[in-house]
């Protein structure tokens, strides 16, 4: 495969995983203060949404450029919503302390 190629699929992932980022962030935001969520964490108010918002957006966008789905494009967007989840969270800070506490350092 293409350098070019690879890195343009590269920024349409990295893209597509920041704006159902946005997307869980906002949709949180407003669904949080719902009388039957406010007992809920809200981590798990986003990892639920996440995880229903990332296998939806891959069936909306196979359907739109009419492409067959496949099983292991709803795995894949379960793995994705998890990743989806962590950036909308601000997990990173806390999967670069686990990398950093965990590599190995010569000295």
């Amino acid at each position: 495969m293409n350098v070019e190629i690879m890195m343009q699929y590269i920024t349409y992932v990295l893209t597509a995983i920041g704006a159902l980022a946005f997307l869980v962030s906002v949709i949180v935001q407003v669904i949080k203060e719902l009388p039957v969520l406010q007992r809920i964490p809200t981590s798990l108010v986003a990892l639920v949404v996440s995880l229903i918002l990332c296998p939806l957006a891959v069936v909306i966008v196979c359907q739109y450029l009419k492409i067959v789905i496949v099983w292991y494009y709803v795995v894949a967007s379960f793995i994705a919503s998890f990743i989806v989840y962590l950036v909308a969270t601000g997990g990173w800070e806390r999967v670069a302390e686990m990398w950093k506490r965990t590599k190995y350092n010569k000295k």
